[in-house]
Formats: C-alpha cells, structure tokens, sequence
C-alpha cells in the first residue's frame, strides 16, 4: 500500500508529518480490520481532496475485510462526497469485492470518520458511522517451487489444506492454482461454527479449503482430522495459531515471520517460510527411515547368519567354527564399515510416490521379518556347508573359509539390501559411491587379513589358493542372485 501510495505522489514520510498518529485500534481476528487516529493540524487539504473538516481535530482512517466493514458503515464516498450507503450500493461493492478476489486478490476496504476528540471507549465508537472510499486488492502470487510441492505431496499421499482468514472466493481461487483443490467449495469459520463435531469430522473428509476462520476454528479442524486418524501437520505464524500448533502431530512455525509464540509451540522452524522445504523434509524423513529398516535388516539378518554358524556347528561333530577375533573382526567390518555406507543410501525411486506408513508399525513389518530371516539362514546355511564340506574332507582351511565366506556373503548382501524392490543393476552400483567404496574396503581389508603374515599369524587364518578364494568369494555372489531373484519376483 505505501509502494502504491508512492506511485500516485503520496509519500508516507510527507502523510507521517502531515497526519501524525494520535491513537490506534490494532488489527484482531475476530473484527478483522484495523483502525488508526491522525491529528489534522497540520495536514495538506490536497490529499484530502473535497473533504469538509471544518472545525474537526481528528480523523480515523479503517482498513480491513470488506464483509465486515460493510457493516459498519453508513456512507461511501462518490465524486469527492459522501451519499447514503444504501442497498443499491452496497450490492455494488459487494459484486467488485468479489470480482477481485475470484482473480486470487486479497481485498481490503478502506473507510474514515472525522471526530472533535478521541472517543473515550475507542473500541465502540471509533468504527461505526464510516464512510467507505473504495476497495485496495492485493495480489500475493505463491512462489513457484510451491505448485510442484503440493504436487508432490499429492503423490506422496499426503493431503494439503487450506486454511486461511481470506475471503473464500480468494482462497479458492489460490487453492486452484496450487491444485489444493479442484472445486469451488470452502468452508467458513461461520459454517463451522453452525456444525456439530461429529458433522464437522465428516465435512473436513471433502473440504480442502477453509476460509474466513478465526483461531478456534483451526484448532477444530485440527482436531476433526486428528478424530478420524489421520496424521496432522500444521504451519502457522501467528499468535494466534498457536493452539493449532501444538494440538497438531508436527506444529511448524515461519522462522522469518512467525512470532516467538509460534515457534515455542511449535515442533519444527521453517528458517526460509518456505512451503516446499517441508516436503522436502518428508522426502529426507522418509530417506532415513527407509536407510534405518535396510541396515537393521541387514544387519540382523547377518548376524542371525553367524549366530546359526557358532550355534549348530559342534552338534554337527566340528570344533567352534569361528575365533573370538574373527567374529569380532566380521562385526566390524559388517556392522561398522558396510553400515556406515548404507546409512546414506539416496531415496529410492519411489519414495514420494507412495502413501505415509503407520507410525506404529515396526521395523519388520510388511514382510520385512520373514525376508530378514531366511536371508539370515541362508548366509547360515551356506557358511555352514561349505565349512562342513572342507572339514570332513580334511582341509586345515576349513574355519578361514567359513570367516572369509562369511565377509563375502555380507558385502554382496550389503550391495542387494540398497533397495527392497529395484535391482542393483539399474540402480548403478557407484549411485551410493560411500558403501561401494566400504565393499571395497572390507574385500581389502578381508584379504590383506588372509595374506599378510603377522595378520594371519595375528587372526589364526591360513592364506587361501586362488581357487579356495573363488569359491569362498561364489557363496557372496548366491546370497546376491537370490536376493536379486526375490526383488524381481516381487516386481513381476
């Protein structure tokens, strides 16, 4: 408005020295308007072109929603002077005001009053008997990143809603464009104060729009949504939103221009207000979750491997198959190295594109335990055979092959775990260079262990042939093609 001002030769440092502010009504939620009080001393009869002031010391500009202000009003200003406000007229402000705001605009009436002295009850006398002088619209076009935001987050199954003190028209014509919505339907605070709960709980089901709220209407809404189970993430700036904020699952404050009540109510500050940083914040969340559940099944999976090896080996007639050391050494290697690199796996494809899973599920849910188990009595298995098979043959090697089969397992079933549902291959191995340089570190690792005298000396191994390390390396590349095997089947 002062941009506007400057724009037609009204300077606010000139209107300042010229009005200065006697009193002010601040802006609330529940008026909707905001009314302050300038001496006329010292004013410059052009601006207020054809106004009569005559003996008054005082005038009382008020801007706010038209609705409301139409209510208190009694005259509008036409030619340079004021005529009666009567029907005629306020059907046609009405009609512009609507016209404005199905462009997107937000709207605001402007009116005054002049006045002898400063009436003592300021609240009940300043706005009444007002003369309106015309319509402000204001267009606040979404940033851009915002419409692919709301997209994404449609397809990530994650609903957004509208909630806003706007005239409904406005609301709808922004929810449009953001493709919040695709009808022209919204809700207002006074239709919502006309609901009952239960109703209200059935409504919030096929509105994405609410218009014209005050503070108890959102935490309302919040709780309608939360009653019918669903996940509730609210953004808000103001004073008063903060009881929607911390009634809602994940309150999120405006770091810019949020005030300081709304970011202690809050569970997370937005640092650049910025829509399309919270679904970006999903899209990590639901990375590190998904990372979490592949390393912990991963991770079990392997050990129930090892645990199947030292558990079932002596009632198969052999010695304990594996040191101390070297079970400790495969832990680090596995657990540690192999660990780190999967813990920052990239989202996967369909990451986004999926709905919200239950909070309270847990991490081998969907199938994930039973995959977890038969993996681990795979390696189990395998590690176990082929250990069986060089001790009852008399091969002193037996328990390296089972240590170095066991590393080679766990590296390509790290490599096969990157993803639940796309193989490796079209992933690209190098798509998480971290955990392909960890794999290539523990192969290392695992040999210089196997060739290195004082390590060999150190761990108890004897140096594996060519042939041995092959084959040791083969059982590694089962555990792969049968994980890859079960990935493609649950693709087809």
């Amino acid at each position: 408005m002062v941009i506007a001002a400057a724009k037609m030769g009204y300077w606010k440092s000139s209107l300042d020295s010229s009005f200065p502010r006697a009193a002010e009504l601040p802006f609330d939620s529940e008026r909707k308007r905001m009314t302050t009080v300038h001496h006329l001393e010292r004013y410059d009869p052009a601006v207020l072109a054809g106004l009569e002031v005559g003996a008054r010391r005082y005038i009382a500009f008020t801007k706010g929603g038209v609705d409301g202000l139409l209510d208190v009003t009694t005259h509008v200003w036409v030619d340079g002077q004021a005529q009666l406000m009567d029907a005629e007229w306020k059907s046609k402000i009405e009609a512009s005001n609507e016209r404005l705001a199905k462009k997107g605009m937000r709207v605001l009436g402007v009116a005054f009053r002049l006045f002898d002295s400063i009436p003592e009850v300021i609240q009940m006398d300043l706005e009444q008997g007002l003369t309106l002088v015309g319509l402000f619209g204001m267009i606040d076009p979404p940033r851009g990143e915002v419409k692919d935001a709301v997209a994404l987050c449609r397809s990530a199954g994650i609903r957004p809603v509208m909630i806003t003190g706007d005239h409904p028209l406005t609301a709808i014509e922004i929810a449009r464009q953001l493709g919040i919505t695709e009808n022209s339907r919204a809700l207002t605070g006074v239709e919502i104060e006309n609901l009952t709960f239960e109703e209200l709980k059935n409504v919030v089901e096929e509105v994405n729009v609410f218009a014209r709220v005050a503070p108890e209407h959102k935490l309302k809404i919040v709780q309608a949504l939360q009653e019918n189970g669903h996940i509730v993430s609210m953004t808000g700036d103001g004073v008063n939103d903060a009881p929607a904020l911390r009634k809602a699952d994940i309150g999120v404050a405006m770091g810019i221009t949020g005030t300081d009540v709304s970011k202690e109510a809050s569970d997370l500050v937005l640092l650049d207000d910025n829509f399309a940083t919270i679904v970006a914040s999903v899209r990590e969340g639901r990375t590190i979750y998904d990372n979490i559940r592949k390393f912990v099944r991963f991770s079990v999976a392997g050990n129930i491997g090892k645990v199947l090896v030292m558990l079932l080996a002596p009632f198969l007639g052999k010695p304990l198959p594996l040191l101390p050391l070297q079970l400790l050494w495969l832990n680090l290697l596995t657990d540690g190295l192999l660990g780190l690199g999967m813990g920052v796996e990239n989202p996967e494809a369909d990451t986004m594109k999926r709905a919200p899973f239950s909070p309270k599920e847990g991490v081998f849910s969907r199938g994930a335990g039973v995959q977890t188990l038969w993996v681990g009595i795979m390696i189990g298995a395998l590690a176990l055979g082929l250990g069986s098979w060089y001790y009852f043959t008399g091969r002193p090697e037996w328990q390296t092959m089972i240590f170095t089969s066991l590393a080679f397992m766990q590296v390509f079933q790290a490599l096969a775990s990157r993803s639940a549902k796309e193989s490796l291959f079209k992933m690209g191995v190098l798509s998480n260079p971290l955990l392909a340089g960890m794999a290539l570190l523990v192969i290392v690792l695992q040999l210089m262990v196997l060739y290195i005298p004082f390590l060999n000396e150190f761990f108890e191994v004897i140096p594996l042939s060519g042939c041995d390390l092959s084959i040791a390396a083969a059982t590694g590349v089962i555990v792969f093609v049968v994980m890859e095997a079960e990935k493609w089947w649950k693709r087809k």
